[in-house]
């Protein structure tokens, strides 16, 4: 059945086809669902490295970082594959934060995954695009995270409805005055 929010749906709820790539982003969380996912693609060898990022949250009891690197060590992803960003404490520092990261190891990414709530999935892909350079090539995979929040089901209860037009408003908000740069 067609409504009348399904453009939302589809401009909220989006992934893209994967390729190998040269790091794997997770911008915070307290999900597990995140980890999973890039540990999952770790494995699949679709990236040498993931990059969780995310500071100290209340949602935790540790950094987000050390949460998902704990969940990351968990799933078998060594050490030596996780870069360390510890600091972000919203999405935007996220992105800013891992680039400065990928800078400092000697990583200048053609091409990055982002593992990303399924919800935050537009937020999160025009954020790292604002800071990183334009021909960065970026492939989204999305998870389904612990609120259950899908394309399938997210107008069906209220607090779903919030999640999704929350990142919706954010949208419009955070990035109009970026859009000038992305003309140029």
């Amino acid at each position: 059945m067609a409504y009348p929010f399904d453009c939302i749906s589809d401009f909220m709820f989006f992934e893209t086809d994967l390729e190998r790539a040269d790091v794997i982003l997770v911008p915070g969380g307290s999900h597990p669902q995140l980890m999973e996912r890039a540990a999952e693609l770790y494995h699949r060898e679709l990236a040498p490295y993931i990059l969780p990022s995310g500071g100290s949250t209340s949602k935790v009891m540790t950094t987000e970082w050390e949460f998902l690197r704990d969940v990351g060590i968990r799933l078998g992803v060594p050490d030596e594959a996780l870069l360390r960003e510890d600091k972000a404490t919203n999405t935007f520092e996220n992105a800013r934060n891992s680039w400065d990261v990928l800078q400092q190891n000697g990583i200048n990414p053609q091409k990055v995954i982002l593992v990303c709530k399924s919800y935050h999935a537009r937020r999160a892909l025009l954020t790292y695009q604002v800071y990183f350079p334009s021909n960065t090539t970026f492939f989204v995979s999305p998870v389904t995270d612990k609120t259950g929040t899908t394309k399938e089901n997210w107008f069906l209860e209220e607090q779903k409805i919030g999640y999704v037009m929350k990142e919706l408003t954010k949208v419009g908000q955070y990035f109009a005055h970026h859009i000038p740069n992305w003309i140029k």
